[in-house]
């Protein structure tokens, strides 16, 4: 059985040495790169080579790869690298780094075409100046083997460690069982479904209810057809961090170990049938998370890599240094000391984002950085949906650097919309750009009078506080390219800390250019000024490239994969979903049967109050008295739902005005961790009181309170929103592509917000709730048909 890998991984792991240093960034896009490969491939003869694909062996090593050109006449191999700002200032380990990989494509070449020496080349290509830098050395072919082996040799023990651990890892999935003595009612046709999905490697639309049991439902037949297919890692990606922690705990059910076990086993196996009946006869109990009665005693151990990747700005440990060995000491010989770290971390097995840090500040090295290492070994990687689906897409560029198999879960997928959106957009803001220029140091003034230039021409050009713009604003782009490519060379002089104006505008000026890029009917660039007219409108500018369909940037990312599920409790209507995410034409689309009975809810209609922005004041005693009633007539812990925070805190006075003896308390426009689990630690077994919340926020979906902890929810108002200049001109888009602007902008959104915080009162099979629609709209045949198909009659009343 041999080890495949990518010539580019080979040298990463075995030719990088010294500090780690992002200094000569930000990097050109991927675009760019693109683009700046085929303009030097096209300034070649007529016989020139590109993209010549190479492979060879090293013993149970296969090396493979795709050297960038090759010119037959010169017998010049050539590996191609395009940069930013001054080259010189390129640190030595990442030249280091690609010599490394030039002279193994060198070696590859020789061997196949039987060369017995070559001109091996490194043309950097600025893609500001367009200009190349060649740097060749003449090597033989006796050379360039040797360096070959040499890498080879030292990535040998770490991939027979990889074949082993392959080998354990696909024996224990192919034995692996169910961890309950049967399937919650609906889990077993989730699972065939998610199973014969990445079976047919093509993807399914999954709208599962909740109770059903959806992230142990979907990890674990994925999990089960990672040998037979095979699969070389699998990514559950989530929009929020609940769902981070319930793949978690769905893993440890799974008997995912927190060490790996050194047993060898046999080479080879066949997976088995995720219908064979290895999964449960289904009639059973159904399981249930919380409860141990249903368990087939103890869950065998799998040794599974499981990693949680967590943002930067939540891992960085020094965020007033800069990312380089001169500032920052875990960055300082973080290459030198990785070896061991990775080493321990695979050791480990277990790497959520407690013990991803505590593995690297033991080897003193950035846990950010040892997190990116070890999404190349893990088995199962967890993180949000960016590290697949937008334009830095750290796991989707791995798996295509790598030609990985990989199979997707993606939670919550009705979150994608928005979230693919804001991946897809940019925004430059003037009042962070006016309090950047004072601060500026002496060589970017120039480059930064610029953009300040153009802005002020934009900006100045209407006496509109919003208008949308027919064409992108070149001026004000070009003198970002600009200042960005000055801050670059600036940034390898003098550190820049990670949290400074500096770094975020630039990292912003950069988005903003990437995204004009990529601009078309999918987005509008919008102008929008918020400062009273005078002189100072300008410092309330903002310019916005603002994407309104994802679908043209999500529909590769679905390709790049094997297969996947893309599931949640609201992902209906389907047309809405297929069209904004642009998921492939073949994916099924399911809808799967609640387990709950329409007997444990009640919901009830105020079929005669409005909610809408004009009748707002006078809807608050209505809404105060209408909470009181139903405390009273049955006292315990309830969330009621606001589009605003405005309106949420005008209705808890009046409630807390009319009713006092009633407890409440808010959800807070800006809450961290603790502060979350403050609001819902008030939620406990027989309490008693009201807990005031937005609609669509960071309580409306995710949060599970079972039994008492919730028995009825309050949703004031159909969740839409606002109508307001940028919302119409995304209906007037929505309209002109689907025929669809005011579903697809308003209602559609607002009643998925809605349903999403209703679903938190009824939890398990057990729960019996109540919930209050709370506005006249909701009587509509239009609303009542997005409603659950589960829910009672609604009484209106």
């Amino acid at each position: 059985m041999s080890y495949r890998i990518a010539v580019r991984a080979l040298c990463e792991f075995a030719a990088k040495r010294g500090d780690l240093d992002l200094r000569f960034t930000p990097s050109p896009s991927a675009q760019e790169g693109i683009a700046g490969h085929q303009l030097v491939g096209e300034r070649r003869g007529e016989r020139y080579e590109r993209e010549l694909a190479l492979n060879g062996t090293y013993r149970h090593l296969e090396v493979r790869g795709r050297a960038d050109g090759y010119d037959p006449d010169a017998n010049r191999l050539e590996e191609i690298k395009t940069h930013r700002g001054d080259l010189s200032r390129q640190p030595a380990n990442q030249r280091a780094l690609h010599w490394a990989q030039a002279k193994m494509y060198g070696h590859l070449l020789c061997a196949e075409r039987g060369l017995d020496q070559l001109t091996v080349t490194l043309v950097y290509f600025d893609i500001v100046s367009q200009r190349e830098t060649p740097l060749s050395e003449r090597c033989s072919a006796e050379a360039l083997r040797a360096e070959f082996d040499a890498h080879c040799q030292a990535f040998l023990a770490w991939a027979q460690q990889e074949l082993a651990h392959r080998r354990r890892r696909d024996r224990a999935l192919q034995a692996l069982r169910f961890p309950y003595a049967g399937f919650r009612e609906g889990q077993r046709p989730l699972a065939e479904s998610v199973y014969k999905a990445i079976h047919t490697r093509r993807w399914l639309m999954l709208q599962a209810p909740t109770g059903i049991g959806k992230t142990l439902g979907t990890l674990f037949p994925m999990l089960k057809a990672m040998p037979g297919e095979p699969l070389d890692k699998i990514f559950f990606l989530t929009a929020r961090n609940t769902g981070q922690r319930l793949a978690l705990d769905a893993l440890r059910t799974l008997g995912a170990v927190q060490r790996q076990r050194q047993n060898p086993e046999p080479d080879h196996l066949e997976p088995d049938d995720i219908g064979s009946g290895d999964i449960g006869s289904g009639d059973a109990e159904p399981n249930d998370s919380r409860s141990g009665d249903s368990r087939l005693g103890e869950v065998q151990a799998v040794p599974l890599r499981v990693l949680t990747l967590t943002s930067r700005d939540k891992s960085c440990e020094h965020p007033d240094k800069a990312c380089h060995g001169e500032s920052c000491p875990l960055a300082a010989g973080f290459y030198d000391r990785l070896p061991a770290a990775r080493k321990a971390a695979v050791e480990r097995g277990w790497l959520d984002r407690a013990a991803l840090r505590e593995t690297a500040l033991a080897h003193e090295i950035c846990p950010y950085y040892l997190g990116q290492e070890m999404a190349r070994w893990a088995d199962v990687v967890i993180g949000d949906v960016n590290y697949w689906f937008d334009f830095h897409a750290m796991l989707y560029a791995l798996s295509q650097q790598q030609q990985w198999r990989v199979g997707l879960l993606v939670d919550e997928a009705h979150n994608l919309v928005e979230r693919g959106r804001g991946m897809y957009s940019a925004t430059l803001d003037h009042a962070a750009f006016r309090r950047l220029k004072p601060t500026l140091p002496a060589p970017l003034k120039r480059p930064f009078s610029r953009v300040a230039s153009a802005w002020r021409a934009l900006a100045n050009d209407s006496e509109s506080d919003y208008r949308v713009l027919e064409t992108l604003p070149g001026k004000l782009i070009g003198a970002l390219q600009q200042a960005v490519s000055q801050v670059v060379e600036y940034q390898s002089e003098q550190p820049i800390a990670l949290d400074s104006e500096l770094q975020r505008f630039a990292f912003d000026a950069q988005h903003f250019c990437r995204v004009a890029d990529v601009f078309g009917d999918h987005s509008i660039c919008d102008v929008s000024r918020q400062a009273p007219r005078g002189r100072q409108r300008l410092a309330g500018a903002r310019v916005t490239l603002r994407n309104v369909v994802p679908a043209p940037f999500l529909t590769p990312r679905f390709a790049a994969a094997q297969g996947g599920t893309l599931f949640s409790a609201t992902l209906a209507p389907e047309a809405y979903y297929r069209d904004l995410l642009g998921v492939p034409d073949d994916a099924p689309w399911m809808s799967l049967a609640s387990p709950f009975r329409d007997s444990q809810l009640e919901v009830r209609i105020a079929a005669r109050l409005s909610t809408r922005y004009a009748d707002r004041e006078a809807s608050l005693t209505p809404l105060a008295d209408r909470i009181a009633v139903q405390f009273r007539a049955c006292r315990g812990n309830y969330l009621a739902f606001f589009s605003s925070f405005a309106y949420l805190e005008q209705v808890a006075d009046r409630l807390a005005e009319r009713h006092p003896e009633i407890p409440i308390w808010r959800q807070a426009s800006r809450m961290d961790d603790d502060a979350r689990e403050t609001f819902l630690r008030r939620f406990e077994a027989n309490g008693e009181g009201v807990g005031f919340a937005v609609l669509g926020g960071i309580f409306g979906e995710g949060i599970d309170l079972p039994g008492d902890r919730l028995i009825g929810a309050f949703v004031a108002t159909l969740g839409l929103p606002q109508v307001n200049p940028v919302n119409e001109q995304m209906r007037a888009r929505l309209q002109a592509l689907y025929g669809h602007g005011y579903d697809y902008a308003y209602f559609f959104p607002g009643m998925q917000k809605v349903v999403q915080a209703a679903g938190r009162v009824i939890r398990s099979g057990t729960d019996e709730g109540v919930i209050h629609l709370l506005d006249d709209r909701f009587a509509r045949r239009e609303s009542q048909a997005l409603l659950p198909d589960w829910w009672p009659k609604p009484i209106k009343d």
